[in-house]
């Protein structure tokens, strides 16, 4: 099959804060993208990290394209005047992101796989490499940070490319095509991203690299291959990605595998039915740098987006009118977390003036993350006004609740289960990969906190730096409320990542919280004189001066029971003079907890009260006597059950 020598398309892959964005943003840099005078934010930014919770949480979220134009010696030995345009896919790092990972490279024809010359391949280094080889893209190692004063380049690079056969002969008794000696063939670039340096050499131990991206980019054109066409072919563009515009309504972004496409022409739109409809390209977009710029034309290989189809979503395709041949359907690994959101139904909904309170806008917001959302899926409950939300991982469930936060929804989210599977009869549930990095003081306490959760370990690796690496094989909810717990033991020193490992049929049962809650009896403001003489029973997660209700979260109890208290008390008022007057600087200030730290933080008869100003935790059932009368009946029934009793 004939290819272009004038474009490439790679994806950008790697483990969380390995150094991807950073790459692209030297890339950028270093291809003239950025003229003296642009005003970008601040150079070392990561300008690709476009969202507020990309910059805040400082991963990638959702997969973006750019574009840049490398005019080397490649591009002059082929008389290129204007250069070879590099079509870079930044991709996110997390597992729980996977479907933004699985569209990214639907539209490459091969990968940069960044690992960091300290912490070596991670769990999503495996994630996103298996995706790539399964694909059959050919593979650049990057050994990113090598000036980092606890690198060990030999090894890491040992490791990656054990790695990368291990993954091949996986796939191989899986019955995929995976050329194994191409595995030992692997080129090397070692670089620093953040300096903008790279080299074919490996530098002294401690020093950067002398030259620039040169190295980087010749290896990416001379070992990842120019997109593929058939001659002749009719139109074929497979839609990866949605974007949306004032002024053109909804933006699809697609790869063109075959034919050409023009502003204006009609095409036929292939449906997720299987139904097709003609429909007008009104308007034609390409990527230069970090801006869409309007084209007339674009051909097959080219990355470009079209607007003037209001409807159109993930997976579906673009062909031609005459001749229409689809391309499959995009598919994604299955939801393994899910959790409940609807409409906040605390004594507080609606206090905050704009608030989007309704089931409808609810549902609403709902279904328009599923139309960019392919890893998503949002099913009924038995409440009209809750529905059950599937998803990769607990994190991207919880930006998905922040995001809606920040756009003015007033929520209440479940604590996060697990989807479980019959399996052959069996019922069986999702398990994790679980790398654990920690100083060898905490080796013990972390197996013992990992062997309550049913996890069991697979290897421990001491590379002689005083660290200890362990791999774990945990169930999927005994890391629900693991990392707050993990990060404690360790004093925050521990670093922990999980990657999705199949099932396995269910492991009993798991206790993941060994504490109770302190729960508000009645409402009103929290009084700095009830807390300071409650602190001695617990810890508090809300701060003196708030307004708090019947059967709101208020601390945490070390014993493992709830216990209900007044923090609304006042002191009496009295016409005796006192010897001292009331001194709160001993209260203790509150812990304050994020969106993640709430779910995890939240037992299995709580939720989360998420608003634009506060985020509270409070009982599914706010009555304490109701409470009560519950768990009663809950003993009788037990007892009874226990005697034999009908």
């Amino acid at each position: 099959m004939p290819q272009r020598n004038d474009i490439r398309n790679v994806a950008i892959v790697a483990h969380v804060d390995h150094g991807k964005t950073t790459l692209v943003d030297a890339m950028l840099w270093q291809s003239g993208v950025f003229a003296d005078h642009d005003t970008v934010e601040k150079r070392g930014e990561r300008v690709m990290d476009s969202g507020d919770l990309e910059r805040e949480k400082g991963i990638t979220i959702l997969a973006k394209n750019t574009a840049v134009h490398y005019r080397g010696p490649s591009a002059q030995k082929l008389g290129l005047a204007d250069g070879i345009t590099i079509n870079v896919i930044d991709t996110p790092g997390h597992a729980d992101f996977g479907g933004e990972v699985e569209r990214g490279l639907s539209m490459v024809d091969g990968v940069l796989l960044l690992v960091d010359a300290a912490e070596g391949p991670l769990p999503q280094t495996r994630f996103v490499l298996r995706k790539a080889l399964h694909a059959k893209l050919p593979v650049v190692v990057v050994v990113n940070k090598v000036d980092r004063p606890d690198q060990r380049i030999e090894e890491v690079v040992s490791e990656t490319t054990d790695l990368l056969l291990s993954l091949a002969e996986d796939l191989v008794n899986e019955g995929v095509d995976v050329d194994l000696d191409a595995m030992l063939d692997v080129p090397v670039i070692y670089a620093s991203a953040k300096l903008g340096k790279s080299s074919l050499e490996c530098p002294p131990f401690g020093e950067v690299p002398t030259e620039n991206l040169e190295p980087l980019f010749e290896t990416l054109l001379t070992r990842i291959p120019g997109p593929s066409y058939e001659e002749g072919a009719p139109l074929q563009a497979h839609v990866t990605n949605l974007d949306a515009s004032p002024f053109l309504g909804r933006i699809a972004l697609l790869r063109i595998h075959n034919g050409e496409i023009r502003k204006g022409q009609t095409v036929a739109w292939s449906r997720h039915d299987g139904q097709l409809s003609n429909v007008r390209i009104t308007e034609l977009l390409v990527t230069e740098g970090l801006e869409r710029v309007p084209a007339e034309v674009a051909h097959a290989g080219d990355i470009v987006a079209v607007a003037g189809i209001p409807d159109i979503t993930i997976g579906e395709s673009l062909v031609d009118v005459d001749d229409p041949r689809p391309l499959p359907l995009i598919t994604v690994d299955d939801p393994a977390i899910s959790m409940t959101i609807g409409i906040n139904t605390s004594p507080m909904a609606g206090r905050v003036r704009g608030s989007k309170v309704t089931a409808r806008q609810v549902k609403d917001r709902l279904d328009r993350e599923l139309i960019g959302n392919v890893s998503l899926r949002v099913l009924p409950t038995e409440r009209p006004d809750a529905w059950e939300v599937q998803g990769r991982g607990e994190l991207a469930l919880a930006i998905l609740v922040e995001q809606m936060r920040r756009e003015g929804f007033e929520l209440t989210v479940g604590k996060p289960q697990v989807v479980t599977k019959d399996i052959d009869g069996v019922k069986c549930e999702p398990m994790e990969k679980l790398t654990v990095d920690v100083p060898e003081d905490y080796l013990g306490q972390v197996t013992q906190l990992l062997a309550a959760r049913k996890g069991r370990m697979d290897s421990m690796t001491n590379h002689g730096t005083g660290w200890v690496r362990l791999e774990f094989t945990v169930p999927a909810r005994g890391l629900i409320g693991f990392r707050s717990k993990f990060l404690t033991e360790t004093r925050g020193t521990g670093i922990a990542s999980s990657l999705a490992a199949g099932y396995e049929p269910w492991q009993g049962q798991i206790v993941s919280r060994t504490t109770g809650s302190l729960v508000a009896d009645r409402p009103g403001p929290a009084t700095p004189y009830a807390m300071i003489n409650l602190q001695e029973r617990g810890s508090f997660i809300v701060e003196a001066g708030s307004e708090v209700y019947e059967g709101q979260i208020v601390g945490e109890n070390p014993r493992n029971e709830d216990m209900d208290v007044n923090l609304t008390r006042e002191k009496k008022q009295t016409n005796m003079r006192a010897s001292s007057a009331d001194n709160f600087e001993g209260l203790i200030p509150p812990r304050k907890l994020t969106l993640e730290e709430s779910l995890e933080f939240a037992a299995d008869d709580e939720c989360v009260e998420v608003t634009p100003e506060a985020i509270r935790i409070r009982k599914n059932i706010l009555s304490a006597q109701e409470r009560f009368k519950i768990a009663a009946r809950a003993r009788r029934e037990a007892k009874a059950a226990a005697m034999g009793w009908s």
